[in-house]
């Protein structure tokens, strides 16, 4: 049972005690940060531990007697997102990014010796960015470099041999060559589309078995993997460059035409021996995908594979005699029994399905779903077809049930891959049919429904589904007919006039400041502008701060020629846009849920031990953690008063460090006596009700979105001439 101890914070009355590593320690008697702690990390021995806060701080803290050992007063003016150790360099070196576009670096040794609190000049000044700097990187062995991710779309390689500040005196931000990724033209509104907007960056990682390879995360829903052998030399930002080809694109396949502003990465990380990526979404889950296109059976998409995964099923007439596909079907069941050498474990086997089935008659989804993963990610291959396309179509069916958040897209691949184990069984259709339902694609539907009729002519629910889509389909064509008049007096209706427009977008003038200052300058106009102005409940540092009120989105679109007047897209954009060939993606092979990630941009989600777990913080105070390779929930502590955002693994020990909105940091480990110590100080139960803890996040999620997508957008098409 992992419990905690408060190591960083205001001073407590209380005297908890725990055992972390077999060492007695209490709560500590120093004052420590005074605001949200938005950044840890352990140096690499695991002897230290750096944080950054909202109080513009940058603290020690030693692992071994749990005590303060230097507050230092950085010199930023707004929150600190990102701290560093820089390695090589005897932990003396220490890095730290803010919301005031600034990456600082700090000599330590110069405090050795000298009191707890400390104002410290920074050894170097980076004021190059223009937007929050969310993520630092360093590269093992490297002591001379460290690369910055800002949301002004652009990732910088800062060299302190080069300069102790930058930009030089008297020179601006623009003249500094430093800039290693141009994102300004980076983001993608879905997998068809060529990348034209700017990707505010807010996370980015370097590989520490494969230094040469560069991940980084922003606000669109692809994570990409650059080789920074294969970048262009380093520029400045007076000219947007074009995106460099990236090696590789990280998106689970359901959300990679989403095109939603709202979806966006909060977190990129390397595993620890570089063979997979962790990313985690605002709004979404976390996943986890393999690294390299060449590794062995990774899972990889294109445009047209997202198209076909909802046209996978022929049409009625192609589909092969009944007799035909049951005798498939028999010789699939005959696969796994004659090449079953071990009966026991195909019993244990079935029994865990007949389980998992008892769960969805008695409404149990979770367990029921566990019980899938166990199977399917287990010993079940090993027992043919047959066997793991009953388990595949169990567990759609599970999902279909619990329709938590995107639920419905993880039957569609669990259908999907049923058909192909036994394209006979019509529980693959009949399911594959229920989703397109669930998203509204009847026709799509039908053709499933039909091809499940056809191999299961006397099932009455398949023939009851059948009929039910016809009927709907036939009304929706009846009332297409009729709405056929009004559809042309309705878009005149919706006519606005350019005073309109005007007046709307002064009224919503925090929209333009979106769009980084160099993205507005004369002479540097994009083509296809987008301007976002969201619906949201946070302030610009990510916070709650009117939990009872939304403010409304408005969203234009408007085309601007090169020389800055308005019309339609030039020749050269559209010619672009007919020749650009969208990438191949990696597909995600695993799902992490339960937790609730909307409130911030840095929520983070880590990788556990030797590879074996996975971990992240939450919007409602508590911290998860899943066994990376089943997706199962084997824990959940409750962290924090409002929301953790930073997990951190110790090196070596079994030890975890977790921070977020208390202005404390908890040292986590299985040998505490005591649960859970949350910011108080005072002992409680390690969760609430898990279930209801995960059903609550789910709905938060799934009315966040209902939110954004009915009630609180606005979209203005524009065309100035």
């Amino acid at each position: 049972m992992f419990g905690s101890g408060i190591i960083a914070g205001k001073l407590h009355n209380d005297k908890s005690r725990g055992w972390i590593s077999g060492s007695r320690f209490t709560t500590s008697t120093e004052i420590g940060h005074q605001g949200c702690v938005n950044a840890i990390t352990w140096n690499s021995k695991g002897s230290l531990l750096v944080s950054g806060s909202d109080d513009t701080r940058v603290n020690l803290w030693s692992y071994t007697s749990k005590s303060l050992l230097h507050s230092i007063d950085s010199g930023h003016t707004a929150n600190i997102f990102c701290t560093k150790f820089v390695p090589e360099t005897s932990d003396d070196l220490v890095v730290s990014g803010a919301g005031d576009a600034e990456v600082r670096l700090f000599n330590l040794s110069y405090l050795h010796g000298q009191s707890t609190e400390e104002a410290l000049e920074p050894m170097a000044l980076f004021r190059c960015h223009s937007r929050r700097v969310k993520k630092l990187a360093v590269e093992v062995g490297n002591p001379n470099v460290v690369w910055s991710a800002s949301e002004d779309g652009t990732l910088r390689q800062h060299d302190f041999r080069e300069g102790s500040s930058c930009p030089p005196a008297g020179s601006s931000h623009q003249e500094c060559h430093n800039i290693l990724l141009d994102l300004r033209f980076g983001a993608k509104k879905s997998l068809a589309d060529p990348p034209k907007h700017c990707l505010a960056l807010k996370s980015c990682d370097i590989s520490t078995t494969r230094p040469h390879q560069l991940l980084v995360g922003g606000s669109d829903a692809y994570a990409r993997l650059y080789d920074r052998r294969m970048l262009l030399p380093l520029s400045s930002s007076e000219k947007r460059m074009k995106p460099p080809p990236c090696v590789n694109y990280f998106c689970p396949m359901h959300l990679s035409d989403r095109g939603r502003s709202t979806l966006h990465l909060t977190h990129v990380t390397f595993s620890p021996n570089g063979e997979e990526v962790l990313v985690s979404y605002s709004g979404e889950h976390v996943y986890l995908m393999d690294a390299n296109l060449g590794s062995k059976g990774v899972l990889r998409y294109s445009v047209e594979d997202f198209a076909k995964q909802l046209h996978l099923a022929p049409t009625p007439g192609e589909v092969e005699t009944v007799q035909d596909l049951m005798a498939k079907h028999f010789q699939c069941s005959n696969d796994g029994i004659q090449n079953c050498n071990n009966p026991m474990k195909l019993q244990q086997c079935q029994e865990l399905l007949e389980a998992a089935e008892k769960c969805l008659e008695r409404s149990d989804y979770l367990n029921g779903i566990e019980a899938c993963n166990e199977l399917l990610d287990g010993r079940i291959r090993h027992f043919g077809p047959a066997l793991e396309n009953s388990c595949l179509c169990t567990r759609s069916s599970l999902f279909l049930k619990r329709k938590w958040k995107n639920d419905v897209h993880m039957a569609i691949r669990d259908c999907s891959k049923a058909r192909s184990k036994d394209p006979s069984s019509y529980r693959a259709y009949f399911c594959l049919a229920e989703a397109l339902l669930e998203l509204g694609k009847h026709k799509e539907a039908l053709e499933h429904a039909m091809v499940a009729h056809h191999l299961a002519p006397s099932n009455f629910q398949v023939s009851e589904m059948v009929e039910n889509i016809k009927q709907h389909l036939a009304s929706a064509e009846a009332a297409e007919k009729n709405n056929d008049g009004s559809i042309g007096e309705s878009r005149k209706g919706k006519s606005r006039s350019l005073h309109d427009v005007n007046h709307q977008k002064e009224a919503n003038s925090d929209a333009l400041q979106d769009c980084p200052r160099s993205q507005r300058e004369a002479g540097d106009i994009q083509e296809d502008m987008e301007l976002d102005f969201e619906t949201s409940i946070l302030d610009d540092e990510g916070h709650d701060i009117e939990s009872g009120i939304l403010r409304g989105s408005l969203n234009l679109r408007f085309h601007c020629k090169p020389n800055g007047s308005c019309g339609s897209p030039s020749s050269s954009s559209q010619t672009e846009n007919l020749t650009y060939q969208p990438e191949v993606v990696i597909d995600m092979k695993q799902r992490y849920v339960g937790h609730y990630n909307v409130g911030t941009d840095i929520k983070q989600a880590s990788f556990l031990g030797q590879n074996e777990y996975i971990a992240s913080g939450s919007d409602d105070g508590r911290w998860f953690i899943w066994e990376k390779k089943t997706g199962r929930l084997v824990k959940m502590l409750a962290g924090d008063e409002a929301v953790v955002n930073c997990v951190q693994c110790h090196p070596f020990d079994c030890t975890i460090a977790t921070s977020g909105i208390d202005d404390t940091i908890k040292i986590w480990t299985p040998q505490s006596e005591v649960p859970s110590i949350v910011a108080g100080g005072t002992a409680g139960p390690e969760t609430a009700d898990v279930l209801s803890a995960m059903e609550a996040n789910q709905r938060k999620l799934l009315s966040r979105e209902h939110v954004f997508s009915k009630n609180h957008q606005v979209d203005l098409r524009l065309d100035l001439s």
